[in-house]
């Protein structure tokens, strides 16, 4: 008889349930989330546990490879098939969500987790890091705006990152009680700019080295973080059986409603990685250029000279939809 192990795991204790191919429990257990007590829990049972498995987390990553190092078969599910099962349950509880859990693992309805690799979790926490020190130093910036103009000091509207400090510290260091209250802020600023920059400088170094992003890179509009996003998002090329599956994936295709004589076709679902639809977008608007959007169909009837990705891309741009296709 085969055993399955649900885990409804939270940021330091866990829920344990065990039930056999029939459905009746076997085991129910608080532990805390330590991959040394869930391995000895899972154990210490007397009987074999074919498959371990819990919700996709901020713990899945290093409960799945700890796990799966001490030899048990552990699958990552997908939290939305677990959310809608767990919903019909009267009382929700850790206990119950375990048991909930364990029951889908049994069943088999689910949609198993594709686990990054280590290196593309890397990847991703490179650029993370370096999208956080942007927003921040961004954030002091506009701060400083606003509290110059209380003294009537209206800075420019376009400033560079690099000339911000320059040019706001001028004005601040004219007046003492300024200065006073705001160089400990540019101060903080320029200490988060220089920093942001030596991580600029680690992702375009990662995307130089890279087969991959280089070849990505010769399309036009595709730079280091848009190569190296999609490639660690994508992780294994392999896990992928068909091409056209990976828009799927990042929720860039529409969704579809249809039940008897209704069939609606609505929007992208905006499933999946949300940096990546926001990376690609941004790729896909760098190559249009400062020429306007043409709402017709086929360059020819727009007007409009050949974008750099029409050069670099042979299909004509008929069968792409026109200049606002991407």
């Amino acid at each position: 008889m085969d055993y399955y192990a649900g885990l409804d795991v939270s940021l330091r204790s866990c829920a344990l349930c065990i039930v056999d191919e029939k459905g009746s429990v076997r085991l129910e257990r608080e532990l805390p989330c330590e991959i040394e007590a869930i391995a000895d829990a899972l154990a210490d049972f007397p009987n074999p546990v074919a498959r371990v498995g819990f919700e996709a987390g901020t713990m899945s990553q290093h409960l799945y490879f700890g796990l799966r190092d001490r030899g048990f078969d552990v699958v990552c599910m997908e939290a939305r098939q677990v959310n809608a099962a767990l919903s019909a349950m009267r009382n929700k509880t850790d206990r119950n969500d375990a048991r909930g859990i364990a029951q889908v693992l049994r069943t088999g309805w689910f949609s198993p987790v594709h686990m990054k690799s280590r290196e593309s979790h890397g990847v991703r926490a490179l650029l993370s890091t370096r999208r956080a020190l942007l927003s921040k130093t961004i954030d002091l910036a506009n701060e400083v705006r606003g509290l110059l103009k209380i003294f009537g000091i209206r800075l420019p509207s376009s400033v560079s990152h690099g000339r911000f400090d320059e040019v706001a510290r001028g004005l601040v260091e004219m007046d003492e009680v300024l200065a006073h209250a705001m160089l400990p802020l540019l101060d903080a600023r320029r200490a988060l700019y220089d920093q942001f920059l030596e991580l600029d400088r680690r992702v375009k170094r990662a995307a130089s080295r890279d087969e991959v992003c280089l070849r990505m890179m010769t399309v036009p509009g595709v730079e280091p973080i848009a190569a190296l996003t999609f490639k660690a998002a994508v992780d294994d090329p392999a896990r992928f059986r068909k091409s056209r599956t990976v828009a799927a994936h990042f929720g860039l295709t529409p969704k579809r409603y249809q039940s008897g004589e209704t069939d609606n076709p609505g929007r992208i679902s905006k499933a999946g990685d949300r940096d990546v639809r926001s990376t690609l977008y941004a790729a896909a608007n760098a190559h249009q250029g400062p020429a306007p959007r043409c709402r017709r169909r086929g360059s020819q009837a727009c007007g409009h000279p050949p974008s750099p990705l029409d050069r670099w891309d042979p299909v004509p741009s008929d069968r792409r939809g026109g200049c606002n296709m991407i």
